[in-house]
């Protein structure tokens, strides 16, 4: 079953937030994807290694295509002419394609084809926008940190502004995913979300500790996209 978030995580993560930066001048950012990227590529790419395979299949075996060619023909004679044969092999190998670029169109097989070195490329690359995009630079101290679920994946990434990332090292935020993502595997996504929330409110309130003017710079609330 597909994960999903609902009201009440919105309300535990957005609430976790808030806990947590009542504690420190950081920033946390919270955003949750259905998924990273449409992988259309997968299945391209699926479609003409089944395609090649078969036309190396047709060249290592080719007294079986024309028998094949023959029955599907109609014809008495065991051996086609080469014409009638290459025509039977072009109209194969276009329907292997159609039949399997199609069948990965459903996109549960297109994600369970797709190598998971792909998807955790695709999610990091994600993440890294994103942070681009909500957070770098948009704090006074460079103290944004971004926590990103893609839920198709599930994977995560935790991606951290220029100040934080020179005084924690990177295995500090281990813990933080281990939580998130133990959840995620226990089909549990929002209190994933709200437990790395929470570690990781902890290390900034360690290094960045809430002073007496800390403005509220970036949105508490849980953003799914």
């Amino acid at each position: 079953m597909p994960l999903h978030l609902g009201e009440a995580d919105h309300d535990r993560v957005t609430a976790a937030v808030a806990a947590a930066e009542k504690e420190t001048d950081g920033e946390i950012v919270t955003i949750v994807a259905r998924r990273s990227d449409a992988y259309h590529d997968a299945g391209l790419h699926w479609a003409i290694g089944a395609t090649f395979l078969s036309l190396s299949l047709a060249a290592a075996f080719p007294a079986h295509l024309r028998a094949l060619g023959s029955r599907l023909l109609g014809s008495w004679e065991h051996e086609l002419p080469d014409w009638q044969m290459l025509t039977v092999l072009l109209a194969l190998l276009i329907l292997i394609f159609l039949i399997v670029r199609y069948a990965l169109a459903w996109m549960p097989l297109r994600m369970a084809l797709t190598p998971a070195a792909t998807k955790t490329r695709r999610v990091h690359r994600r993440a890294m926008a994103l942070f681009r995009a909500v957070a770098q630079g948009r704090t006074r101290g460079r103290t944004g940190v971004l926590i990103y679920l893609s839920l198709d994946e599930h994977r995560a990434e935790i991606v951290a502004d220029s100040a934080i990332n020179e005084k924690v090292e990177a295995d500090i935020w281990g813990c933080a995913m281990a939580a998130l993502i133990d959840a995620v595997r226990d089909g549990r996504p929002g209190e994933g979300m709200a437990a790395a929330v929470e570690q990781v409110g902890a290390v900034l309130a360690a290094h960045f500790p809430k002073s007496q003017d800390n403005p509220n710079e970036l949105p508490d609330r849980l953003i799914e996209l």
